[in-house]
């Protein structure tokens, strides 16, 4: 069973179906495009581009449920249910034309994040982009990804729902207190996150290295718990907190904890 189209699914859909190359190429403006400097993640450098001519066959996965409404690698807050992706390398924002190869269902969506760091994945769809694929129940397809350049009808409707968060330039570093003989049974810890993706775990705990000391614990559940910390006293805690949240973070929280040596 299809499911029901929102009105701005409806004209992007349509807008793929009815025309193969837009008359006419509306680009966002050059200051409000990242493309980001190289970065590395479990031993593998990536080096972001502006390729125009971007269009490449692989499989496709996706993510929803544990990043909602956190921050994305372009400073937006994550929403599962908009038509998004991640992408390795392409600028943020840029636009690509997503062909399923299994049921021929094609889709334009907006990059705004980084991943997936899956080897063979080339892109990782929001929810609501791989529910209207066909890729949620299997949770991969092969795929065709193309480089697109849309109309303004087009951007309009691919335009985030919310206001893009900065995070501070130059985060007040965590306070670490002194190592006693004699550590305590447990500490004050921020949890930012607990993820099931490995390269997730390795992109955030990189990206939070500017607030603090990252602290990383497996669970028994298999999520990996991803914390800051530990902290002096429930002040230097809270400042930091403040900044995560004020970062896009809004799930984080103070937590009792042994931090991982």
């Amino acid at each position: 069973m299809l499911l029901p189209l929102r009105r701005a699914e409806l004209v992007l859909l349509l807008a793929v179906a009815g025309c193969a190359t837009p008359r006419h190429h509306t680009l966002p403006t050059a200051a409000s495009i990242k493309i980001g400097k190289p970065y590395q993640v479990f031993g593998i450098w990536y080096v972001p581009a502006d390729d125009r001519s971007y269009d490449q066959h692989g499989i496709a996965s996706w993510y929803g449920p544990g990043f909602h409404a956190l921050s994305t690698a372009n400073g937006e807050s994550y929403d599962q249910d908009g038509l998004t992706a991640a992408h390795k390398t392409l600028p943020m924002p840029s636009y690509v034309e997503i062909q399923n190869l299994d049921n021929g269902r094609k889709l334009t969506v907006r990059i705004n994040d980084r991943g997936p760091f899956v080897a063979g994945r080339i892109i990782d769809l929001s929810r609501r982009s791989a529910q209207l694929l066909g890729v949620d129940r299997a949770g991969t397809a092969k795929v065709r990804v193309r480089r697109v350049f849309p109309d303004a009808a087009v951007l309009a409707n691919l335009a985030p729902t919310t206001s893009v968060i900065s995070a501070p330039a130059a985060p007040t570093p965590a306070i670490i207190p002194p190592v006693s003989s004699v550590a305590p049974t447990t500490q004050t810890l921020i949890q930012v996150a607990a993820l099931s993706d490995a390269g997730r775990v390795a992109w955030l705990s990189g990206y939070l290295t500017a607030f603090g000391s990252v602290n990383t614990q497996r669970s028994p559940s298999g999520l990996t718990r991803v914390r800051l910390g530990p902290y002096a006293t429930p002040d230097a805690a809270n400042a930091v907190l403040a900044q995560l949240h004020a970062a896009g973070y809004s799930d984080a929280h103070l937590v009792q904890g042994t931090p991982v040596p």
